[in-house]
């Protein structure tokens, strides 16, 4: 099988019978879905999860924050050697998708946390494209008030 750049989703950033192209498009976030596709073997257009509600990156990120990532891997990849790497690989496509594009990862970032594997790695957020809130992210509450003891305020309906 030899994959071609559309099996990635990433066509329209290329003219019919180029070989390569620039983009003004930030692309960045479909290496990591499709690292994600690779050692899953899943697709993007499913549901997935316990209540089938969960899109690929969720499904993913959810899994690897509970520290069962080992479910979310294709069989045919396992084994007893690789499942730490395939981790690692996991970890790194999160990074990639993240919703902030300056919390992702450069592609020289990319490929120093893959060649060296004591290179420290980031933990990653909800991924970009996410319905569900991360609970365990802390959205600090606004106050929007001020104190003036001068004055008093009484409010009488119109």
């Amino acid at each position: 099988m030899k994959p071609k750049i559309s099996d990635f989703g990433m066509a329209r950033a290329f003219t019919k019978d180029a070989c390569e192209a620039n983009t003004g498009r930030i692309v960045g976030t479909y290496y990591g879905v499709l690292f994600l596709q690779i050692i899953s073997g899943k697709r993007t257009s499913r549901y997935y999860g316990p209540n089938q509600d969960l899109n690929l990156l969720e499904f993913a990120y959810e899994l690897w924050k509970n520290e069962e990532g080992t479910e979310f891997f294709d069989p045919s990849l396992d084994d007893s050697s690789s499942a730490w790497k395939l981790m690692r690989c996991m970890q790194i496509a999160l990074l990639c998708v993240q919703e902030n594009a300056a919390d992702r990862p450069a592609v020289l970032e990319i490929l120093t946390m893959l060649n060296n594997e004591t290179a420290n790695i980031k933990v990653p957020r909800k991924p970009a494209f996410s319905v569900k809130s991360d609970e365990d992210e802390c959205i600090p509450e606004v106050k929007i008030c001020s104190v003036n003891d001068a004055t008093i305020t009484q409010l009488i309906q119109r």
